[in-house]
């Protein structure tokens, strides 16, 4: 049993690679299953016998996607408030993860953020969901700030934790598009700064 799910596991991997890469290229209405079936090396029937059609491929595919990004944000949390971290080392160290993440799956996270901002989607409401759920990880880190009284009380959480979440995500494009000779130290070294308050010169 636990052979066969592996397998499948496998599979579902394989498909949502080509599925990501084929409709970063040429967008979700241009892609095929058959195209995605090639692309993945498996038969057409194989995406069919996991999927019950290419939107709900699709859509699963964002909450792999998402669920990777939301698992390495709440690692970076945790690690940090087991060697005794503040809560500003815990969104410092969650901002490395993100750009970690989007450095290792930069096509994925291009059709994250160009489906972030289309409306009438078969989808919608599982990527509001997805996307609540990573930033809720960061929320958890503000809230917990305010509380100890290490982040003011006067912060929105669920507006700075939106924005520090888009920051990685918009910065991070920008990098992946333009600045390819940055190393990630540098991106990261620049979201640190904004996020300590440091920018301003005084």
């Amino acid at each position: 049993m636990e052979s066969s799910r592996t397998r499948r596991e496998v599979t579902r991997q394989k498909l949502y690679e080509a599925a990501v890469t084929l409709i970063a290229e040429q967008g979700f209405s241009s892609t095929t299953v058959d195209e995605i079936a090639e692309r993945a090396g498996v038969a057409k029937g194989t995406v069919y016998y996991n999927f019950k059609s290419k939107t709900e491929l699709f859509e699963e595919l964002l909450r792999h996607g998402v669920g990777l990004l939301t698992a390495s944000l709440q690692a970076a949390a945790d690690e940090t408030a087991e060697r005794g971290g503040t809560k500003v080392e815990a969104l410092d160290a969650m901002i490395r993860a993100g750009l970690g993440f989007i450095d290792r799956y930069p096509a994925f996270t291009q059709l994250y953020v160009a489906e972030l901002w289309r409306t009438n989607r078969a989808w919608q409401s599982t990527l509001l969901v997805v996307r609540q759920e990573a930033v809720a990880v960061v929320e958890t880190v503000l809230r917990d700030g305010v509380t100890n009284g290490e982040l003011s009380k006067e912060i929105d959480i669920p507006l700075t934790a939106a924005a520090l979440v888009g920051m990685v995500l918009v910065a991070a494009l920008d990098w992946q598009a333009f600045q390819r000779e940055r190393t990630i130290d540098d991106v990261h070294s620049a979201l640190s700064l904004l996020l300590r308050g440091r920018v301003s010169g005084h």
